[in-house]
C-alpha cells in the first residue's frame, strides 16, 4: 500500500485544505500521507482529525526552506514532536521572515511596474504562511501574468528580477532543528538543488534520508540518488509535492513509495529516541 510523503495544503501554499487531502488520499487507497507544508505544522492536526481511525495515517511532516550560497535547498522532516518548543519558536521566526520577504518582493515588483495589493495577498493567504506561489496567484488575478508559471519564469524564480532569497536558515541549521524536535531529516528534491557535493556533509550533520522519487527528477537523477542512499545507508523517500489544481505538480499519489519506507522512517524515529 503506497504512501505519498510530500504534499502541501492551504496551511502553506497548497490549494486543498487538509481534510480534502485526506479524502483524496483515502479515495485512491493510500496507506499514508505526509503533510509537508512550508515552515508550518498548522495543517497536521486538522488532517489527523479528518483521517480519524479509518483513514490513511497522517505523518507529521514539514518542509523547511533554506538558502546556501544563493541556492535554495529544502529539508523535509518526518515524525517530529508537534509540541517541540524549539521547533515552534523557529517556525514563528520563519513566519515573520516570510512576511518580510513578501513585502520586499512586492517592493521589487512595484519597481518593475507591477503593483500588487498587499491586502489582496493577505486575503488570499488567510492564516497560511506566505509563499511566492501566493504572490504568483495574485499576479494572475490582477492580470499581470497569465499563469503562475509565467510569474516564476519572468519575475519570482531564482535569479529573476523580483527574487528574494531566504535568510533565516541554512540546510545544516534545518537538519539540526528537525533532529532537536525528535524528527527524521530528509533532503528534498536534490535534483533541483544542484548541491550533490554537499550530501556527505549533510549526512555528517544528521541527514537520514533523500527524496529519491520526485516528479521532476530525471531517470538519471533517480538512479544517482538511489545509489547514494545505498552507499550511505539512507532512507529513500518520495512524493508528488502536490499543491492542488493550477500548479505544475502532479496529483496526489501519482508518485509514491511502498509501505516499507514508512516503516523505515518509524524505525529511525524509534532508534533516535532509544538512543
Amino acid at each position: 500500500m503506497p504512501a505519498d510523503l510530500h504534499i502541501h495544503s492551504t496551511a502553506s501554499d497548497g490549494k486543498w485544505a487538509p481534510d480534502e487531502i485526506v479524502n483524496q488520499a483515502q479515495t485512491i487507497g493510500l496507506r499514508a500521507i505526509a503533510l509537508t507544508d512550508h515552515d508550518t505544522v498548522d495543517g497536521i492536526e486538522p488532517a489527523r482529525q479528518a483521517a480519524g481511525s479509518d483513514g490513511p495515517e497522517v505523518i507529521p511532516g514539514i518542509e523547511l526552506n533554506t538558502d546556501l550560497d544563493g541556492r535554495e535547498i529544502h529539508i523535509l522532516g518526518y515524525y517530529y514532536d508537534l509540541n517541540s518548543r524549539s521547533l515552534r519558536d523557529t517556525l514563528t521566526s520563519l513566519r515573520t521572515a516570510r512576511e518580510d520577504r513578501a513585502l520586499m518582493i512586492i517592493a521589487r515588483l512595484a519597481k518593475l511596474g507591477i503593483r500588487i495589493d498587499y491586502g489582496h495577498l493577505r486575503r488570499l493567504t488567510g492564516k497560511a504562511t506566505i509563499g511566492r506561489p501566493h504572490i504568483a496567484r495574485v499576479m494572475c488575478e490582477e492580470g499581470y501574468v497569465a499563469t503562475a508559471a509565467e510569474a516564476f519564469e519572468r519575475y519570482l524564480g531564482n535569479g529573476k528580477p523580483a527574487y528574494i532569497g531566504h535568510h533565516k536558515l541554512d540546510p545544516f541549521m534545518a537538519i539540526e532543528e528537525v533532529l532537536k524536535a525528535g524528527g527524521i531529516p530528509v533532503l528534498a528534491h536534490p535534483g533541483l538543488a544542484g548541491k550533490d557535493d554537499l550530501i556527505p556533509e549533510f549526512i555528517g550533520h544528521g541527514l537520514q534520508g533523500i527524496e529519491v522519487f520526485y516528479p521532476f527528477h530525471t531517470p538519471e537523477d533517480t538512479a544517482r540518488y538511489q545509489q547514494i542512499c545505498q552507499d550511505y545507508g539512507l532512507i529513500m523517500t518520495g512524493g508528488t509535492d502536490c499543491h492542488g489544481p493550477g500548479y505544475r505538480y502532479p496529483a496526489i499519489g501519482t508518485v509514491a513509495v511502498p509501505d516499507q519506507v514508512v516503516e523505515e522512517l518509524k524505525r529511525a524515529h524509534r532508534r533516535s529516541h532509544d538512543g
